[in-house]
């Protein structure tokens, strides 16, 4: 059975925020950039309050989604079919 790939992700260290994680894993960005980059790919990490900070088990994905990774629900009325019947 082969295992797919799966999207690279981290663990804060104690003190870590954002800018931390964005000078860890994305060095060869602007600081503000890598630190929007990460929140888009971490929208769980910001709805708690206060917003965007870490406990030691957050899981912090660094890389964009892979294509064709995550999943939709289906509308209400629907099969969940691309064709929406």
């Amino acid at each position: 059975m082969d295992l797919s790939q799966q999207r690279a992700f981290a663990s804060p260290s104690p003190g870590d925020d954002w800018r931390a994680i964005a000078a860890r894993f994305l060095p060869d960005e602007p600081a503000d950039a890598a630190i929007e980059k990460l929140k888009s790919w971490n929208l769980h990490l910001l709805v708690r309050n206060p917003p965007g900070e870490f406990t030691g088990s957050d899981v912090i994905f660094v890389e964009a989604p892979r294509p064709g990774e995550g999943f939709a629900l289906p509308l209400p009325g629907t099969d969940g079919n691309s064709e929406g019947t």
